[in-house]
């Protein structure tokens, strides 16, 4: 759908600001990704000794290090960017979906907890909220990638485990925070209606993919 050969942190950044949204991997709609936009080069590749090479997966960190694409869980529960002049009206209309957090709810203390503490890693986080026991893993993640889809929690950064030699490694941990400390609260509010957000959304969606059906853009969307 874009006829792009991204090569670089600072170019796949650029592209985001230019579409306005882009889901990190499939989305469904063919070639609507950042894994479909960059080299071939920068694609997920395994050595025959075992290691691999990721170079779109690693400039996740230096892209919203930046300030001007908002990263999370967006599309239908996975991982996307938005570009910052989007962000109001994106978190004005998912915001409305869901509603505040219910007092007393797991939702709440998430957020509560983040407040206090500025930004946790995900396994810090979830200590944190008492989900230490068996199988909680999952279960709080559950909530974790909802507060992203209602647009309550972003990811600020991603920090890596380092070797005795001082070399980072592994796939990373995401850093979380609430978009009101990362950006300032002003970043999140809107003068359009939720409904009127999301209107101007879908409208711009459908005029950078014309070939998305309606069930696509809904699903990305809801």
């Amino acid at each position: 759908m874009f006829e792009k050969e991204i090569y670089s942190a600072a170019g796949l950044m650029e592209f985001i600001e230019e579409v306005g949204f882009l889901p990190l991997l499939d989305s469904g709609i063919r070639g609507f990704s950042a894994e479909e936009v960059v080299t071939d080069d920068c694609r997920y590749v395994v050595f025959p000794d075992g290691g691999w090479d990721w170079p779109m997966w690693k400039w996740k960190g230096d892209i919203i290090r930046e300030g001007h694409v908002v990263y999370g869980k967006f599309f239908a529960g996975k991982a996307g960017y938005i570009s910052k002049r989007w962000w109001s009206d994106f978190c004005n209309y998912r915001r409305a979906k869901s509603g505040i957090p219910e007092e007393g709810s797991i939702e709440e203390t998430i957020l509560f907890t983040l407040q206090e503490q500025g930004s946790m890693i995900t396994r810090d986080l979830r200590a944190a909220c008492g989900f230490t026991g068996p199988k909680m893993r999952s279960k709080f993640d559950g909530y974790i990638t909802r507060l992203q889809m209602d647009c309550r929690i972003v990811t600020e950064d991603f920090v890596y485990p380092v070797d005795k030699h001082g070399n980072e490694y592994g796939w990373g941990w995401a850093l979380l925070t609430i978009p009101e400390q990362l950006f300032g609260r002003d970043a999140c509010q809107c003068e359009r209606t939720p409904e009127e957000s999301y209107i101007k959304i879908k409208q711009h969606l459908q005029s950078i993919l014309p070939e998305a059906s309606e069930q696509q853009l809904a699903k990305m969307l809801r």
